[in-house]
C-alpha cells in the first residue's frame, strides 16, 4: 500500500498535466518522466511543528497521483535528503557524535548541494572511507559497513523504501578505487530511488515525524528555499530550471534538487497562500531533459494551477 490515497479528480489533473507536458516538450519520452504529487487537504496536518504523534500523522489521509511512482531511477543529488534523514537517526540515538564539521557539511550538503561534503556525512554514518581498493575479506566488511543506511530504511517497514539503493557517495568526476569497485563494473550498484520513496520521506519530514518534531524542523530549516533572492550561480541555487521556478513569487518552497549530463530531478514541498499546500517530486532523464531549464518549471506551474482549481 502506498501511503496516499488515489483520487479520480488528482488522476484527471495529473494525466492532463503529463499530456500537457508531452505536448510542450515533443522529445520528452513517456519513459523519461515520473512524478509523485501529494495534495494536503483541509484540517492540514503538516509543516506544524510536529503536533501530531508519528501514529496519529500516518493514520491520516492523504491524496495523491503518481506516474511511474515505483521506477528505479539514479536520483543523483536528492540522495542526500536520504543521508540527510539517517544522520539525524544517529545523532538521537547516539550512534555518533554532533560537531561542528558535520553541522558544516549537513548544510553544505543541503542547501549548495556539496559532493564533498555528502562525502565526509557517509562516512559519518558508515564508518568506511574512501581510498585504494582492498583485499576480498576487508572489503566485504567494508561494503556490508556500507549498506548500513539501506538497513537503516529497510527497517522502517516502509513499502516504498523496498527496492531503493542509497549507499553510495556523490561524485563530481566519479568514484576511484574501492569505491569504484563498490558501485559495479557496469554500474549495478549505484543509487537507485522512486519518486513515491522521495515522497514517502519528505511527507514525514514535513509532518514533522522524521526521527523526532524537533530533528524534522532542523531538517525542514535547511531545505527552505529562497524564490526571490537567489544566487546569480543558477546550476547550484536549486530554483532556477527546477520546481521553484515555475511558482508564484508569493509561494514558499523546502527543496532538494538533483542533476547530471542524464537527469534533472527536483523534489519539494510548497505552500502558495490561500491554496492546499502540497508535496512534488518529479523526475526527468535524458540528455536534453537533463539539460532543459524548462519542463520542471513548466510542469510546477501547472501543478501550481491544478492546486488552486482545488
Amino acid at each position: 500500500m502506498v501511503f496516499f490515497n488515489k483520487d479520480e479528480q488528482l488522476e484527471n489533473l495529473g494525466n492532463g498535466i503529463l499530456d500537457a507536458t508531452w505536448a510542450a516538450f515533443p522529445t520528452l519520452a513517456r519513459n523519461q518522466i515520473a512524478i509523485t504529487w501529494v495534495v494536503y487537504d483541509p484540517p492540514v496536518r503538516v509543516n506544524t511543528g510536529g503536533a501530531l504523534t508519528p501514529n496519529a500523522f500516518w493514520d491520516h489521509p492523504v491524496r495523491g497521483f503518481t506516474y511511474r511512482g515505483v521506477e528505479r531511477i539514479y536520483p543523483a543529488s536528492i540522495v542526500k535528503l536520504f543521508y540527510l534523514v539517517a544522520v539525524n537517526e544517529w545523532l538521537e540515538k547516539g550512534m555518533t557524535q554532533n560537531s561542528k564539521e558535520l553541522e558544516r557539511a549537513l548544510r553544505d550538503m543541503i542547501v549548495d548541494s556539496s559532493n564533498d561534503a555528502t562525502s565526509l556525512v557517509v562516512d559519518i554514518l558508515s564508518g568506511t572511507t574512501s581510498g585504494p581498493e582492498l583485499p576480498t575479506g576487508p572489503f566485504e566488511t567494508w561494503k556490508y559497513q556500507r549498506n548500513i543506511v539501506n538497513r537503516y530504511y529497510q527497517s522502517l517497514g516502509w513499502e516504498e523504501m523496498e527496492t531503493i539503493n542509497v549507499c553510495q557517495k556523490t561524485w563530481g568526476d566519479g568514484p576511484y578505487g574501492r569505491e569504484r569497485a563498490f558501485v559495479g563494473e557496469l554500474l549495478e550498484n549505484r543509487n537507485m530511488l522512486t519518486t513515491n520513496a522521495i515522497a514517502r520521506l519528505l511527507h514525514s519530514i514535513v509532518g514533522g515525524v522524521a526521527v523526532s518534531s524537533a530533528r524534522s524542523q532542523a531538517m525542514m530549516a535547511l531545505l527552505k528555499r529562497s524564490l526571490n533572492d537567489l544566487p546569480t550561480d543558477t546550476e547550484e541555487n536549486q530554483v532556477t530550471g527546477f520546481l521553484g521556478s515555475g511558482l508564484p513569487e508569493n509561494a514558499q518552497i523546502w527543496s532538494k534538487a538533483g542533476w547530471t549530463s542524464q537527469v534533472r530531478h527536483d523534489a519539494a514541498y510548497i505552500e502558495i497562500p490561500e491554496q492546499r499546500p502540497y508535496l512534488l517530486v518529479v523526475f526527468t532523464e535524458g540528455k536534453a531533459q537533463a539539460k532543459s531549464q524548462d519542463i520542471l518549471p513548466f510542469v510546477s506551474k501547472l501543478v501550481a494551477e491544478a492546486i488552486a482549481s482545488l
